[in-house]
């Protein structure tokens, strides 16, 4: 009988547990499942000074090492409108077919090089209009890098899939084309739908119309909430919009408090875990963005202990300078996680991708587990 979803095979009590050192050394060599990864957040430094010579674009920096520290500065200020703003240089290099294909192809090769063997990517088609592109135009160039970059991967020996999550920004007012555009291209490799950008002033209940056209076409959303903005943002994610994820979510905890008993979960909170709606957690953007103090203090290690849908993601891999396995060896390294933690919470991102049912079961059975039972230490290999 196979394996529930969310309920990874269990592990022989005489196995035993790899030192960190060990598991530190194994982690960029395990598949990896991505759920949060902002396409326009994760440009080559060196692209994109190419790219703006050739757009008439200035950038901060024309190295790419300094580049690539000037992003991460300029990130770390501690607020999300701040953070935001940094995005002005990678989108600006972004508006023509050429380079939007080149950057989906590029990170593509970047992310299979870092062990995804699946990750759903995101961005808003309306930021990629200014030199005259339409919407699907926008997404034709973005799935044809897509593809193109799936099979450079597969030509150097890696293993990818990529599903797109098409965006609307929550400050502008095209959610409805947006939407639109979105179930046009469900056949075309797009996944899902997402909202993004600054939270606060702009919830969710902003978008409902947005939301009932795509929950009346069976098609799944995830929703950028309880990063930026707290309990009344993500209880309208949870229950407005019907979100089938939480993108980030990290400000959950503000609805569990903690007295001589332990930890005691508010109704919403209670909600989340019972209903298993995943989290999109990001440990190194949400520390950027005023989040979390440290990694050892990030909510994620909490949160999974407590039995909520755990994932992990990168957010934004330029302006964080991260990776997938960067984050998850921060998590083992500051957190104490253990080979266990990680199974656990690729599984769970498998089990809670936009895929169908028999796709996500035929990953975590044949790709993720098997990958993380051979990992283990004392198991004997044919």
């Amino acid at each position: 009988m196979s394996a529930p979803a969310e309920s990874p095979a269990v592990v022989p009590a005489d196995d035993t547990v790899a030192p960190a050192d060990d598991l530190l050394a194994i982690i960029p060599k395990l598949p990896k499942v991505l759920l949060h990864d902002h396409l326009d957040g994760g440009l080559r430094p060196q692209s994109m000074i190419e790219m703006a010579a050739e757009a008439g674009h200035e950038l901060p920096a024309t190295d790419a090492e300094e580049l690539r520290t000037w992003f991460y500065e300029a990130a770390s200020s501690g607020t999300l409108p701040r953070y935001l703003e940094t995005f002005d240089h990678t989108i600006a290099v972004m508006q023509t077919e050429e380079h939007l294909r080149r950057v989906a192809r590029e990170s593509a090769i970047d992310l299979a090089a870092d062990g995804v063997v699946y990750a759903e990517q995101r961005y808003a088609p309306e930021q990629h209009l200014q030199q005259g592109l339409s919407l699907q135009q926008v997404v034709d160039a973005v799935q044809a890098g897509f593809a193109e970059g799936v099979a450079e991967a597969a030509a150097q020996g890696h293993s990818i899939r990529i599903g797109t999550l098409v965006t609307a920004m929550r400050h502008a007012d095209r959610w409805d084309e947006i939407a639109e555009l979105t179930l046009a291209n469900r056949d075309n490799g797009v996944v899902g739908f997402d909202i993004a950008g600054a939270e606060d002033g702009f919830p969710p209940s902003r978008h409902i119309s947005a939301f009932h056209t795509l929950r009346d076409a069976n098609f799944p959303v995830t929703v950028h909430a309880g990063e930026a903005a707290g309990y009344d943002s993500l209880a309208e994610a949870v229950h407005l919009a019907q979100a089938a994820r939480i993108g980030h979510g990290v400000r959950l905890v503000e609805d569990i408090t903690v007295d001589e008993l332990g930890d005691n979960l508010g109704l919403l909170a209670h909600w989340v875990r019972d209903r298993r709606i995943p989290l999109e957690l990001c440990p190194s953007s949400n520390l950027q963005t005023g989040g979390a103090a440290s990694i050892a203090e990030h909510p994620v290690t909490r949160l999974k202990r407590l039995g909520f849908a755990v994932t992990v993601n990168t957010d934004n891999r330029l302006q964080s300078r991260t990776t997938l396995t960067r984050e998850l060896t921060l998590l083992v390294e500051q957190a104490g996680w253990t080979l266990d933690d990680l199974r656990d919470v690729a599984v769970t991102a498998a089990s809670h991708t936009f895929l169908h049912h028999d796709e996500r079961q035929a990953l975590i059975e044949t790709v993720l587990l098997p990958a993380y039972a051979a990992a283990r230490p004392g198991r004997h290999r044919a």
